[in-house]
Parts: C-alpha cells; structure tokens; sequence
C-alpha cells in the first residue's frame, strides 16, 4: 500500500493542466456554456435573437455611412457581401476575446468556493461566441446564395482555417488579459478598446488595396501578418469572391506566406496565455 501511494502522480492543491484539462471535463463545460447563455438572456425577451439584431444594426449604419455616404460600394462588387463577411468575423472575436478577459473575475465567487479545472472558464467563452455566430454565419450564406454564391473546395477551406485561425487567436489573448485582469482590473478596459482598433486596422469596411496604395512596405507587411487580417480576407476568399464576376486582387502571398504566418502568431498566443495560466491560476482564489 505504501509503496502504490508513493508511486502515485500528486499535483498541489488548486493547480490544474491548463488545456490538457479541458478533454476531461467535456460535461462540465457544456455546463457552463448553458451558464452563461441563462444568465446573459435571462429576463430577456428577444433571447439569442440579439445575435441578428446587434450585427444587423452594424451593418446598416457601416453600409449607410461608408457604402453609401463615402461611395465605398461602387468600388467594390456586392459590397455589402464583403462588408458583412467581415463583421461577423469581428463580432465573433471581439465577443470571445472580450469574454475571455473577464471570464474569471466573472465567475470569482466560483472560483473561490470550489475547485474545478479553471481553464474551462475560458474555452466555456468559445462556446458561446460559436453559438452567436452561427446565425449571424446562416445570415451570410443566405445573402451569397441570393447574389449567385458559387465556390469552390479550396474556398470553403480557406473560410475553416481563417475560422481556425481567428479562433485560437481570440482564445489565446482572451486567457492572456484574463490572468492579467485578476491581477489589475483596468486590463479588461483595453479589451474594448484593442478590439476598436482591430476593427478599423483590418480589410472589414475597406479593400486591403487601399493600405496597399498609402502605407510603407513594412507597414503593409505587418498589416498583412495581423492574424485578423488574414482571417477576414480568407473569409472574403471564400464568401465575397466567388459571388463576383470579375478577378480579384488577392493580398499577394495570401496562401503561400501570410496564412502560415497567421496560424503560428495564433498559436504562439495560445502557448503564452496557457504558460501564463499554469503560473498564476494557484493565486486566483485568493486574489479574487
């Protein structure tokens, strides 16, 4: 007996496997996904129909005031295709990316009170953000069938890896800012304002030709390796383009460069939030 228990794998008390945890308790974070669906709409009468009120609003006024007021539209075909694409990419980030900084903080009292893998809190924030964007994705598609929508394998592709892409990268800065926000409490205030300027720094209202035309080559280049850049041209790839009846200019290297460059700046955000995560998740309790 002795000799079992001191071959037994012992962790310290209150410190998880950060993602490794995550496979183990699929229940528990459906759990708490429901959780936050509940408290998020509870008392509310339109419910999960706000996924098609708040993208559809932004849609009106970016259409009004930069298709039709600043003429945006005639430069380019089907613009509200190109414009739509790209702001349900953004809601998506901005809501998983903005859940995820204040994930903890939010949940501080279970935190506290009991111990369970505490990563799932974060990941419990991409769940969510899928089920709001699946409706804004369904409105899309409806739009591209209607305008004669006509891709192809590669396309389709493209649209999953810029999903992919973004995903992880909303996740990865989501677990970054929510260790700090623990911590000091005004990092959840530069959420909103990085997810703005993320908003207006990526092709979503605009042609990435436009930078193309007025920035310096090292600021194209840096432009291009924003991992939200190349998830909404990628989403254009596959949603705006093959809608149009002419070639369009992708951003050069789109596949070739700027994807594979995306998917390890995602992916080295993800190893840095984790890191940070199993460093300072054992002072979590007594910090909230």
């Amino acid at each position: 007996m002795t000799t079992e228990i001191a071959n037994r794998d012992f962790r310290r008390p209150g410190r998880g496997r950060g993602l490794l945890d995550v496979p183990k308790h699929t229940f528990l974070l459906r759990l708490l996904v429901d959780k936050e669906l509940q408290v998020r709409y509870r008392g509310s009468i339109l419910g999960i129909l706000w996924s098609y009120v708040k993208p559809g609003v932004q849609f009106i006024v970016f259409y009004l005031a930069l298709g039709v007021f600043l003429d945006l539209n005639k430069g380019l075909e089907n613009y509200a295709v190109y414009l739509f694409s790209g702001i349900v990419l953004i809601n998506y980030f901005g809501e998983a990316f903005g859940n995820g900084a204040r994930c903890f903080v939010g949940n501080g009292d279970l935190i506290k009170k009991i111990y369970l893998p505490r990563e799932l809190f974060s990941v419990s924030t991409i769940g969510v953000g899928l089920i709001h964007f699946a409706p804004q994705l369904l409105v899309l598609l409806i739009a591209d069938f209607v305008v004669g929508w006509h891709p192809n394998l590669m396309q389709l592709a493209c649209a999953v890896v810029g999903m992919c892409i973004l995903t992880a990268f909303a996740y990865g800065l989501g677990l970054i800012f929510g260790v700090a926000n623990v911590f000091f409490r005004d990092s959840e205030n530069l959420v909103d304002l990085l997810v703005m300027v993320l908003t207006w720094v990526s092709p979503i209202m605009y042609a990435w030709e436009r930078v193309a035309d007025k920035a310096p080559e090292w600021l194209l280049h840096l432009y291009l390796a924003n991992p939200i850049t190349v998830s909404v041209e990628l989403f254009h790839y596959a949603f705006w383009y093959p809608t149009l009846e002419y070639e369009w200019h992708v951003p050069p290297h789109l596949l070739s460069m700027w994807t594979p460059l995306a998917v390890v700046i995602a992916l080295v955000t993800v190893v840095v939030g984790d890191l940070l995560f199993r460093k300072f998740e054992g002072n979590f309790a007594q910090e909230l």
